[in-house]
């Protein structure tokens, strides 16, 4: 998909532009929509005076919107759930077996 922003947007985005960027489905975490938001994204920097420069915006515009590298590491229990149920279906197995 083209980038619709033109070359000064891009030099200095703000955090409207960063939740375009995400209602629009482009940071991979959310399908393509709007959503209502009670306090918009920034406004709590903005209330307390502190309103992110344009360089922070655009670093977290550039990590919300690249392509992971890699695969995200994935937890213990996800990568050996199969062989803690196979090791119990083994058990199992032995249980009937000597019961019967």
């Amino acid at each position: 998909m083209a980038d619709k922003r033109t070359p000064q947007d891009r030099a200095n985005p703000n955090t409207d532009m960063l939740r375009a960027e995400i209602d629009a489905g482009r940071t991979r975490d959310k399908v393509a929509v709007s959503d209502p938001a009670a306090a918009p994204l920034g406004t709590d920097d903005e209330a307390a005076g502190m309103s992110p420069r344009p360089a922070e915006v655009a670093a977290a515009m550039h990590y919300e919107t690249s392509t992971p590298t890699e695969e995200p590491d994935r937890s213990f229990l996800q990568r050996t759930w199969p062989w803690i149920l196979a090791v119990l279906v083994v058990i199992a197995i032995f249980a009937v077996l000597l019961a019967i």
